[in-house]
């Protein structure tokens, strides 16, 4: 458990609390590329880390992204119009471009010397694995971009589903490199079977294990942890483990262990201190489905799953349409979707643990991981010092990947886990 003030540390990420000036020592994922696709389209609201900006795409393709209010009277340029190469605030008709300079002042005198005074906040955009990622930290310690584990290359497929959240980012966090979780919430989805390793179709993942209490073994990185999750394979259990090993990439994503057919991967993005956008993410050369076979396997399609937000149909409120009749006929959980099933659970206690109270066993030893690296690397920027993820020299994060398979019990994980000797899965 933690104390209050190490929760704290570990779930305020708006204004200048140390864990949101640690995110902002790192390129952040703000949104979709498909959100901000259309040339002239209509401006994004995009909220983050509990600011609010605007992101939009000029007339020859260009993204920009400014803060959302005008710096002339402070209306909101999401409704400006978009045009002309420039996004035009409706209240006076101030002009910006995508780096914020002023177009155009119609409501000054002409020659007025204010145009070259006056320049809206933008920031450095870039497109990349479906993502479009902004710097939000100071400008003169920007570092260059380096492209994440789950998109290495520019041209690597990736389907990309998007749920917004009404919960801390750290329990989603904690939701993700939680494998013991998923032998029981999602045993009707991940289901054991004679397979050589982690299978997938269009029904169903598979595993070849039966064994739900996994044993836990974590390593410190220099970007984050990674852990292993150590259970009995249904074949050659006397002589063999089965392994999963995830790796936690502070402080935005993780790689979840792969399947036969395409790697897989969450990004967790704070929108303020009680809400996060979850992204759940199929990559890979392999067989990685369409984004809207993704979406449609995880009950997550907009229109249907979701609003125009992003946000689930399935509630609190409406007990995220339980099906009981349902969990009688041999459902465990009556909620259909893997990420539905997780966001019921993350949901429901409240949007914002406190951890001083809750109880913890053997198999949460990469939640006891998490909580201690983030609160002590929040706790080292609160005193002046860099986040974690950004010493130099900075491995990589391509050569970062997750690990799954039925193994030897005389073989060390981490020769498996180590990066410096592997490149990521494709």
């Amino acid at each position: 458990m933690l104390t209050p003030e190490e929760n704290e540390l570990l779930t305020r990420v708006t204004g200048d609390a140390p864990m949101a000036r640690l995110m902002r020592q790192h390129w952040t994922p703000v949104c979709l590329v498909e959100e901000v696709a259309e040339p002239d389209g209509k401006p994004l609201r995009v909220e983050v880390l509990g600011e609010s900006y605007v992101a939009f795409r000029n007339s020859e393709g260009r993204l920009g992204m400014l803060d959302e209010l005008c710096p002339h009277r402070k209306a909101s340029l999401v409704y400006g119009r978009n045009e002309e190469c420039g996004l035009r605030c409706l209240y006076h008709g101030w002009k910006f471009d995508v780096e914020g300079n002023v177009q155009a002042m119609p409501s000054e005198p002409e020659g007025s010397p204010l145009k070259d005074k006056v320049k809206a906040r933008a920031y450095p955009v870039k497109e990349w694995g479906g993502f479009v990622w902004a710097w939000l930290g100071d400008p003169d310690e920007m570092p260059a971009f380096d492209p994440p584990a789950f998109a290495p290359r520019e041209d690597v497929p990736i389907s990309i589903l998007k749920i917004r959240v009404p919960a801390n980012w750290a329990q989603i966090h904690e939701g993700q490199i939680d494998s013991a979780h998923s032998s029981s919430l999602h045993s009707s989805d991940m289901v054991p079977a004679r397979v050589e390793g982690a299978s997938a179709d269009d029904k169903a993942w598979y595993r070849p294990s039966t064994d739900k209490s996994p044993r836990m073994q974590t390593q410190t990185t220099s970007y984050g942890f990674h852990y292993v999750a150590i259970r009995k394979p249904i074949r050659n259990a006397r002589t063999h483990n089965y392994l999963r090993i995830t790796e936690f990439v502070a402080p935005y994503y993780s790689l979840i262990p792969p399947n036969n057919a395409y790697n897989v991967a969450s990004v967790i993005v704070p929108v303020n201190d009680e809400e996060s956008h979850f992204h759940f993410i199929a990559w890979g050369d392999r067989e990685t489905p369409s984004t809207g076979e993704w979406r449609a396997f995880n009950h997550a399609v907009p229109g249907v799953d979701l609003d125009d937000k992003w946000r689930p149909l399935r509630t609190l409120e409406n007990d995220f349409l339980q099906d009981r009749a349902w969990m009688k006929e041999g459902n465990f959980t009556g909620i259909k979707g893997i990420p539905n099933q997780d966001i019921a659970m993350w949901v429901s206690m409240g949007p914002r643990v406190q951890r001083h109270t809750d109880i913890l066993g053997a198999s949460d030893l990469a939640i006891v991981e998490f909580r201690r690296l983030m609160a002590d690397a929040a706790r080292k920027v609160a005193e002046g010092g860099r986040a974690i993820g950004t010493q130099e020299p900075r491995l990589p994060q391509s050569r970062i990947a997750s690990r799954e398979g039925v193994y030897p019990k005389e073989l060390d994980w981490r020769t498996l886990a180590d990066p410096s000797q592997s490149q990521a899965a494709e």
